[in-house]
This record gives C-alpha cells, sequence and structure tokens, in this order.
C-alpha cells in the first residue's frame, strides 16, 4: 500500500484522524501523547509546520520535528512553494506574517525571486512599503507589481458597493423643495402627504414636494481622508488608498488624500492611481495629528458640505489641546467629523483611550471600521446622520 493510501485508509477512521491531527497540531514531541508517526504528505506538512513553528533549529532525539528556514533564499523559496501547496490561501498569509515576524524575513522580500513566490495580502503590502527606502531598483518592479496586484483586487471587492452607497446618499442629502418633475422622490413625497389623502377621489393630493438634486452635475460634498501613517497602521493606509480612489472617481464628491506621521504629506494629486499612493507614504516615525488637521482644516472652504476622516490609533505626538481645539473648531462650523482607529480586518486596535475619549466627548466617537462597513459610515456622515458604530461589547 502507498503512502497515500495509507493515509486515505487511516482517515476513514474517526478515532485515527483525531490522532493524526493532533499530532499535526502537538509537533510529535515525546511527549504529546499520540504516539502517531506521519508519512507521505502528512510528513511534508509537518515539516512546513515546522520550519516556522518548531522549536531549535536541529532534530533531538525522539523527535521527527526540526524548525528553521535557514538563511539562504532558495530554502525559503521552496518552503512557500510548499506551504501554498498543502493549505489555503488564508492559511499561507497567516505564515507568511508569522514568519517575516518571527523568523526576520522581510530582508528575504527584497529579492524578487521571493516577491514572486509570496501569497500577496494587504499584511504583505505593508511590509513592503515599510521596505521601500531599503529595496534595490531590481526589486521595485517586481513589489510594484505585488502590491498592484492587491490593490486591484481590494477594489474590484469594494468599488461597486461603495459607489452606490454613496451615491444613495449623495442623492437623499441634496433634496430640494421645488423639484423638478423627473427629480421627484414619489415615495417619500407620498409618504409625506398622507393625511391629505381624498377618500372620494382615491388619490392623495401633495401640498408638499419632495426631490433631491442632481449629483452629477456638480461637485456638492467634500471629503478629506487624514491617515495617519506610521507604522501600527500600515492595513488602513492600504485600504484609505484603495478608497481615496474610489472617491477619487465619483463626480459628486471632491476627494483630498492626506498623510501624516510627524510631517504632512498632500497626496491628491495622485489619487488616479492608489499604487503610486501607497509607494507615496512612508510608513514609520512618529505622530503629529495636530499639524495634519491644521492642514486639513485650512483648506475645507465648504464646512457645511466637508466630512473629514481622521484614521489614526490616537497616540499622539504633537499638542493634543490645540488638536481637541481644531476638532472642535471643525465641528463648530458643520464639519461632519469621524475618527476611524483603523480601517482593517484586523480585531480591536490598540489606541489611546485618554484621547479617544475626549473626541467621543466633543461628538466625534472613535471606532475601529472594517472596509466593508467604511461605505456605510461615509453615507451616514454624508446624509447627517447618527453613524453606524459597531457593537464592541
Amino acid at each position: 500500500m502507498t503512502d497515500t493510501q495509507d493515509e486515505a485508509a487511516t482517515t476513514t477512521d474517526p478515532a485515527q484522524e483525531r490522532l493524526r491531527r493532533w499530532r499535526l497540531v502537538l509537533g510529535g514531541d515525546t511527549a504529546d501523547g499520540t504516539g502517531r508517526a506521519l508519512s507521505g504528505q502528512d510528513a511534508a506538512m509537518d515539516g512546513a509546520l515546522a520550519a516556522l513553528y518548531g522549536k531549535g533549529d536541529t532534530p533531538q532525539a525522539g523527535r521527527d520535528r526540526s524548525a528553521g528556514l535557514g538563511a539562504s533564499a532558495p530554502s525559503v523559496a521552496r518552503w512557500l512553494g510548499d506551504i501554498r501547496t498543502y493549505f489555503p490561501s488564508s492559511v499561507v498569509q497567516v505564515m507568511q506574517r508569522d514568519a517575516i515576524d518571527r523568523l526576520g524575513l522581510a530582508t528575504l522580500l527584497l529579492e524578487p525571486e521571493m516577491l514572486e513566490a509570496v501569497e500577496a495580502d494587504v499584511h504583505l503590502v505593508g511590509t513592503l512599503l515599510s521596505l521601500d527606502k531599503a529595496m534595490p531598483e531590481t526589486t521595485k518592479e517586481t513589489a510594484r507589481a505585488v502590491v498592484r496586484k492587491v490593490v486591484e483586487d481590494l477594489e474590484k471587492r469594494l468599488a461597486t458597493r461603495t459607489r452606490a452607497t454613496l451615491t444613495g446618499a449623495l442623492d437623499r442629502s441634496a433634496r430640494v423643495s421645488r423639484p423638478r418633475h423627473h427629480d421627484i422622490d414619489w415615495n417619500r413625497t407620498i409618504a409625506a402627504n398622507l393625511k391629505h389623502y381624498l377618500p372620494e377621489h382615491r388619490t392623495v393630493v401633495p401640498e408638499r414636494l419632495i426631490g433631491h438634486g442632481r449629483a452629477s452635475r456638480s461637485v456638492r460634498k467634500e471629503v478629506v481622508l487624514c491617515v495617519d501613517q506610521s507604522g501600527s497602521m500600515a492595513a488602513s493606509v492600504v485600504y484609505a488608498s484603495v478608497f481615496g480612489a474610489v472617491l477619487a472617481s465619483m463626480r459628486a464628491v471632491d476627494t483630498r488624500l492626506v498623510v501624516f506621521d510627524t510631517a504632512v504629506v498632500d497626496l491628491t494629486d495622485q489619487l488616479d492611481d492608489p499604487v503610486d499612493v501607497l509607494f507615496g507614504t512612508r510608513l514609520g516615525g512618529g505622530t503629529d495629528i495636530n499639524r495634519a488637521l491644521a492642514y486639513c482644516q485650512a483648506r475645507i472652504t465648504r464646512p457645511a458640505e466637508t466630512v473629514v476622516v481622521l484614521i489614526s490609533d490616537l497616540y499622539e505626538g504633537g499638542i493634543r489641546d490645540e488638536m481637541l481645539k481644531r476638532v472642535a473648531a471643525m465641528k463648530a462650523s458643520g464639519v461632519q467629523f469621524v475618527t476611524l482607529l483603523a480601517l482593517s480586518d484586523e480585531g480591536a486596535p490598540a489606541y489611546d483611550r485618554e484621547h479617544a475619549a475626549a473626541l467621543a466627548a466633543l461628538g466625534a466617537p472613535a471606532f475601529a471600521c472594517t472596509p466593508d462597513l467604511f461605505p456605510e459610515v461615509m453615507a451616514a456622515a454624508i446624509e447627517k446622520r447618527p453613524l453606524p458604530i459597531p457593537d464592541t461589547a
């Protein structure tokens, strides 16, 4: 019987399958208690796991699990190929991230052959952006191709819903009291005039018409994305760049993208290509939220029609009281101010709770937001209604 046939036979027994799974989890240490030996593909999977999660660099007596990928690029390339063979894409991405963190493989990503072997995702893009200044010219073209693939995948996932949600919000927010016939919102007009129903004529006589303007004719809303580019915000920077490009493609929205650490950079003129935006960022460094908000505040010309979205973990290195005064002043002038502690699919972020509480007291609650929720948050801000804050209880 071959190894593959042997594995197929044993996995039909539930008890043996449980032992097999525990053996892969526990790693074959003499104390794991399974007494199970692996062969064929199971042994290969175990070796790939051992290279990343095993203990020590050399096998010990009684163990069949060793650790380490070595220092050579070919060894890592083979390992990357192996894990893509044995595990689904979502698991591969987690293992790549762990390899970068646990084994210090970030520098190997500076080699083109490494980039061609990895499974690209948002976290890999963040790592590449942080390595941009150290990246040799021979690698930059490959890196941009990797980043572009991730960005295009994100745009396909997010753009249609974002445009549809915001177009509806823009139309509703532009309602007028004397609309043209083809601009009348009939559902709302009928609902508002039900008290004028004439039973004898079986009709409603509307005393007040409700309609919406034509969003495509002029820019009516201004959106300012002010994004913290400190190292902990890498995933948020990627998503914000994609959303910035989507918003910039809508004629009814005038979009500005500002990124900051201790300096402030306006990347609005690059919004037609989010890859250029991302390579224009500089992940890492300090944080001066006050300076960034001062820059954004100075460029607001129509406060009542402006939404400012601050994406930051709020660890302020600038002048805290001035930052809060700026937020209060913007809100008092009519600006809709949104604070996102993170714009990513990850769990609850680390953030400055004191600053978050201070912003909440000003009527600008701070919360983490997934990319799928972001269109709803923006729609609520545009329509000046309560934000859909996730329940974190």
